[in-house]
Parts: C-alpha cells; sequence; structure tokens
C-alpha cells in the first residue's frame, strides 16, 4: 500500500496537553458575554418599563391638580380677585399639590411608589420651579397650567448586578424620572386673548337643561334687571370670583326651574320675553332664587351611555347617562336647537336627576359640603353619599372624594335673540356652566351649586373649523407639551 501523498504532522500528546484548559476559559469568557446581553435584554428592558411607569405616574398626577383647579373654580376667579388661588396651589400641602402626590403615588414605578415628586405652576408659555401659584400674574388664571416631577431614584438590577462584583465595574442600582404638565383649559375670552381666534369648546356628556345667559343672584331680585353670567361678545365672565368671598358667580346655589306652564303636555315658555327670567321660587331647600331651564332638542340617533333609566324616554337618558351623540357647538349662532314638546315637568327630569346622583328619597349619593340647605364653603370638597357604589370599594361614608357624577356641565345661550315658544326653536350657545346637582324634587326642579363657568361669546356664524377642545367638563383639562426652557 502508498502512502499517502501529502503527511500531517503528528502532534505528540505532550503537544497537545498543552492545550488544556482552553474550552473553560472560552466558556467563562463566553458566560461574560451572556450575562452582559442579559443585561441589556432584562434589566435596561425592566428600565424602559419603569419609565413608562413614570411617566404614567407623572400624567395622573398632572392631570389630577388641574382637575382640582378646574373643579375649585380658578379659571372663574381670572384675575385673583377672591384670593382663591392661595387656597388651592399655594405650596405642596395645598389641595392642587396633595391630589397630584395622591395620584403619583397610586401609580408604582419599578412595584414601589415615586421617591420623589414635585409639583410647579406656571402658563403654557413655560413653567419653572415655582410650588406657589398665589405668586404668579394673570396669565395663570387664564390657561392654569401644572408641571409634575416624579423620581424612582432606586431601582434594583438583576443580571447586571454581576458586574458590581468585577474589579472595576459600573454595575449599580438605577433611577429612572418623568415630567409632565396639564392645563386647565379656560375658553372664556379667547377670542382676545387669541388675536380674535376663537378658540372652540365642546364638553362631551352635556345634560339637555339649557338655561338663559342670566345670574339669578345678580341684580337682586332678579326679575327683568339679571346680569349675564358671560359676556356674549367675548365670552368673559360677567362676575368673576368666590361668591362666599366676594360674591363671585362661582359657589352660587339656585334652583333650576323648568321653563314651562304647568299643564299642557308640551313645553311653552312660561314668558315671551327671555330677558323677563328667571323668577323667584321658594323650594323645600330654602333657596328663594331661580334660573329656568328649557329642554335641549337630542339627535333622532341618540344615545346615552350608561343609563340607569334605560326604560325611560331620552330626554331622562340624557340626564342620567352621559349623551355621547348632541353637540352643543360654543359660539356658533343658531346652530343648536330647543326641544318645547318635552315637557320637564312631568317626571321625566325627576328620573334622570334621580337616577344620575343615585337619589333615593333624600339621601343623595354625594353631597358638597356642608350641604343641606347651606351655601358649600371654599374650597369645595366632594364627599360619599349614603348611595355611592365607591362605599363597596372601601371608601367611608362621607369621606372626602374628588370625582362624582353630581358634577355635570349644562350649556348657556343667547337669551337676548328671540326665543318662541312651539316645537322647536334655534339658539346661540355662548358658554357652559359645571354646577354640582344637590338635589331634585318630584316637580322637575334641580338644586345646583355653581363650580365653574365658560364662555365664548357668539361671534361665528359658521362652524368653527379649528379643532374643538373635548372634555366632559366645560373647562377641559390636559395633557400639553411644554415649550422647551429658553436660554
Amino acid at each position: 500500500m502508498r502512502p499517502p501523498l501529502i503527511r500531517r504532522q503528528q502532534r505528540s500528546v505532550r503537544h497537545r496537553s498543552r492545550e488544556r484548559g482552553v474550552t473553560m476559559a472560552l466558556v467563562a469568557l463566553a458566560i461574560v458575554g451572556v450575562l452582559a446581553m442579559a443585561a441589556l435584554s432584562i434589566d435596561i428592558g425592566a428600565l424602559y418599563q419603569a419609565s413608562a411607569e413614570a411617566q404614567r405616574s407623572a400624567d395622573s398626577g398632572a392631570l389630577a391638580a388641574a382637575r382640582i383647579i378646574s373643579m375649585q373654580g380658578i379659571t372663574g376667579d381670572p384675575n385673583n380677585s377672591a384670593n382663591s388661588w392661595q387656597m388651592i396651589c399655594q405650596g405642596e400641602t395645598s389641595p392642587a399639590s396633595i391630589a397630584a402626590n395622591n395620584a403619583a403615588q397610586q401609580n408604582l414605578i419599578g412595584g414601589n411608589a415615586p421617591s420623589k415628586i414635585k409639583v410647579y405652576y406656571g402658563t403654557n408659555a413655560g413653567v419653572g420651579t415655582n410650588e406657589d401659584c398665589s405668586t404668579l400674574g394673570s396669565a395663570f388664571g387664564i390657561n392654569p397650567v401644572v408641571e409634575v416631577y416624579v423620581q424612582q431614584a432606586n431601582l434594583p438590577t438583576f443580571f447586571a448586578r454581576v458586574f458590581g462584583l468585577i474589579p472595576g465595574g459600573t454595575s449599580s442600582n438605577s433611577g429612572v424620572s418623568a415630567t409632565a404638565a396639564a392645563e386647565a383649559f379656560n375658553p372664556s375670552n379667547s377670542a382676545s386673548l387669541t388675536g380674535g381666534q376663537l378658540v372652540p369648546v365642546r364638553p362631551r356628556c352635556v345634560k339637555p337643561l339649557v338655561v338663559p345667559n342670566l345670574d339669578p343672584l345678580h341684580t337682586i331680585p332678579c326679575t327683568n334687571n339679571c346680569s349675564p353670567i358671560v359676556n356674549n361678545t367675548t365670552g368673559q365672565i360677567f362676575t368673576p370670583g368666590i361668591n362666599a368671598i366676594n360674591a363671585g358667580v362661582i359657589g352660587e346655589r339656585f334652583w333650576l326651574v323648568p321653563d314651562c306652564q304647568v299643564g299642557p303636555t308640551n313645553c311653552q315658555l312660561l314668558v315671551q320675553s327671555p330677558t323677563q327670567q328667571p323668577i323667584a321660587n321658594t323650594n323645600p331647600f330654602g333657596l328663594t332664587n331661580s334660573l329656568e331651564y328649557v329642554p335641549g332638542q337630542l339627535p333622532p340617533t341618540f344615545t346615552a351611555i350608561p343609563s340607569c333609566a334605560s326604560g325611560a324616554n331620552p330626554f331622562a337618558q340624557a340626564i342620567a347617562g352621559c349623551d355621547q351623540s348632541t353637540a352643543y357647538q360654543c359660539g356658533v349662532q343658531q346652530m343648536n336647537t330647543l326641544d318645547l314638546s318635552e315637557n320637564p315637568e312631568t317626571t321625566d327630569a325627576q328620573t334622570g336627576v334621580q337616577c344620575l346622583i343615585h337619589q333615593s328619597g333624600t339621601v343623595t349619593q354625594d353631597t358638597l359640603a356642608p350641604g343641606g340647605a347651606g351655601t358649600p364653603s371654599y374650597p369645595f370638597q366632594i364627599q360619599a353619599g349614603a348611595n355611592d357604589p365607591l362605599l363597596n370599594a372601601g371608601v367611608a361614608a362621607n369621606g372626602d372624594i374628588t370625582s362624582s357624577p353630581s358634577i355635570v356641565s349644562i350649556p348657556i345661550f343667547d337669551n337676548t335673540q328671540t326665543v318662541t315658544s312651539g316645537t322647536t326653536t334655534t339658539i346661540t350657545v355662548v358658554g357652559f356652566l359645571q354646577v354640582f346637582i344637590n338635589a331634585v324634587d318630584t316637580t322637575g326642579d334641580v338644586d345646583v351649586t355653581v363650580l365653574n363657568v365658560s364662555g365664548c361669546g357668539n361671534g361665528q356664524t359658521t362652524p368653527v373649523n379649528a379643532q374643538p377642545v373635548y372634555g366632559t367638563s366645560p373647562v377641559p383639562v390636559r395633557l400639553i407639551t411644554l415649550p422647551p426652557p429658553s436660554s
């Protein structure tokens, strides 16, 4: 047998012995690489998740504080004439800052509450480090902005911990932070504030209890010489401030009564001249001033969800549930309609309101402290009633809460335009009232307290092309992106 043409050099056993342990070294190096990749994929992924959780925490905190500002009528006192700002957002112990902290802490970051939360106040032009809104100028009262900063300084790492065992390793506990800004948008007087460009607002879930632009507490007695609630041209609030402090419109408590003759099936206006409204009305809750309301027209494809008055007529359903079909266009002339075929003096208004606020006899779902026949003190505080479903979730009866279905929005129409009796009549919505419903009686009379006001004027003859600002409140609360700080 011939030998091979190419002979391979045979390594001796002694030569191969020098390569022992190489595989182990390669495996050790590979393990380091695998751990590094694990640190990148798992630990950095955990940091990304924590960063998203931090952003949610900041978002919820900013929205909670802005909602307190809206509900407490700060935009209804844009020049701080009643010194109301100090009671709402002056420092970290104020209601708005406390609400921001509570909401942010409920959103855990890496399984724990944020280690640091800071709340700042400013405008949409920029927010610095001012934790006291009372020191800000009138620009804050136009569109108040809350900025919330959250930080979780110590987030545990997993696989990356091994680098702390390596000499010169840099792995240690990591932290994340996030910032969010929310604005309580105030459309009142927006036309003049934006150089003549109307910024439209179109709140959702508006109740079809349309009221004239008349303030029942200015002038008293209010028969045919009532002050308006908002300026028909600019939308500016006519009597800004807090009722309990400087007799402003915020905090007024009065009676909403149906503007209908007693007896006819259809609603017929009590008077031909809307300037003669409202009429004095004595009611079981001790209120002596009232404002008449007329039913708004609902579209043929009307839907309201959720509604505990599903067996009632659409008017009652729209009060009891969230009417997502009717678009009340603020500031557009003659773009909304009253429905005088509906007589709210029947049980319709009573059924809808009782369903909405869970009223059973004189027991309501929630109350606005101090409740009863008194005028609520300021700042407003909502307390859970005996019928509040939150009691099943652990909220104590009469415990303080920040949200309630008793808070509703209702349209204000321009009563200087002719409104006549009939099946339907067109109107111009010039603003919205945000009220807290205290109770309703058997004739459709609704006891309300004003929480905030927004006006938009009536200068538009065609639908506004600009994107409207939406929200369930007439003073919408929304997250915004602030401009970068100026250098």
